[in-house]
C-alpha cells in the first residue's frame, strides 16, 4: 500500500511514523513534510493547499490513501476534489469541514443539536460587539474569538472587559487575522478543566480513541498567550470510561446526526475540545482533524495498525474493524519552540543534541516546524518539536520526556515545564529544568 501525508507539522510526522509501522505499507510520502518526515518518508514538494498539484502526483504514484494534516486545505475542499479524481481518501468534505473553518457555524449546528457549550453571539461590526459587551451586567470575563482559520491563535480569553474590547478591536479594527477576522464570536467564559477527545468518524460509526490533555498557554500555570499547543499528555485521568460514554452519547452522536441531517455527512477525524464544568462537560471548539500536539501523545500509545484503521474510514468500514489496542502505559509530549513564539519568532538556527535524545529509552522526537539543509537539521517554525515519551506512569513519562528535550539545543530554544503537571499536582523538578542558550475502545454505532 503507498500513502501520502498533506502536511508538514509534528502530526503529519507522527502520522508518519505511526503509518510505517503497518506490514501492508510498502511506501509513504509526505507533501511537503518537514526534516522529520524526511528521515521516515520521501517528502514531496507541494504545498499541503496545492490541490491540483497533490491530485496528479496522487495519480501518477497510484496512491492507495491519502491522509489529509492540517485543517487549511480540508477547509478548502481537497477532500472533495482528490474524490472526484477518483482517489481514496481520510478526511472530512468541504461542507463538514466548516464545523471548524467557521465558529459561528459550529456554535449554530451545536445549538440545533443541543449541544452543551457555552452560551454566544456574533457580531462583524466592532461598536456592536463592544456594546453587548458593555451591557452585560453579570460578567466582566468572556472568551473572544475570530470567526475562521487563526492557526490556533485566534482566541481570546478576556478576564476583564477591557481586554475583550482590546480583543474586539484587534479582531475586527486591526484585522489581525485578515480574512479569518471578518466576524467575531462572543462567547460565555466557562469555569473547569479542559480537556480532548478524538474519534475516528465514516459516517455511521464513532470509534473514539484515548483521551488526551492539551496545554494552550505559552507559559507554566497556563499563563500568558492562547499557542497552537505547547504539550499534551494521554491519558488524562479527568476523562474517565463513564465520561467518554457520556461524550460519545451526548456531545460526539448529536453532532455527527445534525450534521448528516444539515446534508454534511461526517467523515474523518472529529476532535472535540471539552471543558469539564460542574454541569458536565460542554464543547469549547470542533477540530475536524487530529489535533496538535495530541496526536503525538495519543498515537504514541496506539498499537493497533493505523493504516488498516483509516482504510476502512475512508471506505466506510469502521463497524468492520477490531477494537483499537492501547499501550496501557502514559505519555507526555513536550512541545520545544523558538524565541519569540506565538507572536514574531525567530528561524534559521542549527539544531544540536538530536542524536541524545533518540538514545532516552521509550522517547520519540517528532519534528514540526524543521528543514534540512545539508547535513544539518534547521528551525524552521513557532513549534519545532514535540519530545515525547512513554512511561509505567505519568510521572515517569514526563521525566523521560524532560530528559529528552535537555539533550536537545538551538538559540532561543524554550518550552513550558509544566506539561503533565495538572494531572499529577507535582511541581517542577529542578534536575529536569532547561534554560535557552544565550549564544546560541471501542466503536458506537450512530
Amino acid at each position: 500500500m503507498k500513502i501520502l501525508v498533506v502536511g508538514n507539522g509534528g502530526r503529519e510526522h507522527t502520522l508518519v511514523w505511526k503509518l510505517r509501522q503497518s506490514s501492508s505499507v510498502t511506501n509513504i510520502f509526505c507533501a511537503p513534510g518537514n526534516a522529520g518526515t524526511g528521515l521516515e518518508a520521501t517528502n514531496i514538494d507541494i504545498a499541503a493547499t496545492d490541490i491540483p498539484r497533490l491530485i496528479k502526483f496522487a495519480i501518477a504514484e497510484k496512491i492507495d490513501l491519502t491522509v489529509i494534516g492540517p485543517e487549511a486545505p480540508l477547509v478548502a475542499g481537497i477532500v472533495d476534489e482528490f474524490q472526484k479524481a477518483g482517489l481514496r481518501v481520510f478526511g472530512p468534505s468541504k461542507k463538514a469541514a466548516m464545523l471548524e473553518g467557521s465558529k459561528k457555524f459550529a456554535k449554530e449546528i451545536m445549538k440545533k443539536a443541543n449541544i452543551p457549550t457555552a452560551e454566544f453571539r456574533a457580531f462583524r461590526k466592532a461598536d456592536e460587539a463592544i456594546r453587548y459587551i458593555d451591557e452585560k451586567e453579570n460578567t466582566d470575563r468572556f472568551v473572544i474569538k475570530a470567526d475562521g482559520l487563526a492557526a490556533g491563535k485566534g482566541v481570546f480569553v478576556c478576564l476583564s472587559k477591557d481586554e475583550a474590547r482590546e480583543a474586539i478591536r484587534r479582531v475586527l479594527v486591526h484585522h489581525e487575522f485578515g480574512k479569518a477576522g471578518s466576524e467575531v464570536v462572543i462567547e460565555e467564559f466557562l469555569v473547569g478543566e479542559e480537556a480532548s477527545l478524538l474519534a475516528f468518524v465514516d459516517g455511521t460509526t464513532i470509534v473514539p480513541l484515548e483521551a488526551a490533555q492539551d496545554h494552550k498557554s505559552a507559559f507554566d500555570g497556563d499563563s500568558g498567550p492562547n499557542t497552537g499547543g505547547m504539550g499534551a499528555y494521554s491519558p488524562t485521568p479527568v476523562i474517565t470510561t463513564e465520561l467518554t460514554d457520556l461524550v460519545v452519547e451526548k456531545i460526539l452522536i448529536p453532532i455527527v446526526h445534525e450534521m448528516q441531517k444539515a446534508g454534511r455527512r461526517f467523515c474523518g477525524c472529529l476532535y472535540a475540545g471539552l471543558m469539564l464544568t460542574n454541569q458536565g462537560p460542554k464543547v469549547l471548539e470542533f477540530n475536524v482533524r487530529l489535533g496538535d500536539p495530541e496526536t503525538q501523545a495519543v498515537l504514541m500509545r496506539l498499537k493497533s495498525d493505523l493504516a488498516h484503521v483509516l482504510f476502512a474510514a475512508a471506505d466506510g468500514k469502521l463497524h468492520e474493524i477490531e477494537p483499537l489496542e492501547w499501550d496501557p502505559r502514559s505519555s507526555v509530549c513536550v512541545v520545544m519552540a523558538s524565541a519569540g513564539y506565538p507572536s514574531a519568532y525567530e528561524t534559521g538556527k542549527p539544531l544540536r543534541g538530536l542524536d541524545a535524545a533518540a538514545r532516552v529509552p521509550d522517547s520519540k522526537v517528532f519534528h514540526a516546524g524543521t528543514i534540512q539543509q545539508g547535513d544539518q537539521i534547521m528551525s524552521d517554525g513557532g513549534r519545532v518539536l514535540g519530545v515525547t515519551a512513554l512511561g509505567d506512569t505519568l510521572a515517569h513519562a514526563k521525566l523521560r520526556a524532560y530528559q529528552a528535550v535537555k539533550c536537545i539545543r538551538w538559540e532561543g530554544a524554550w518550552c513550558r515545564k509544566d506539561i503533565s503537571d495538572k494531572a499529577t499536582g507535582r511541581q517542577v523538578h529542578p534536575a529536569i529544568e532547561i534554560s535557552t542558550e544565550s549564544e546560541v475502545s471501542w466503536s458506537r454505532l450512530i
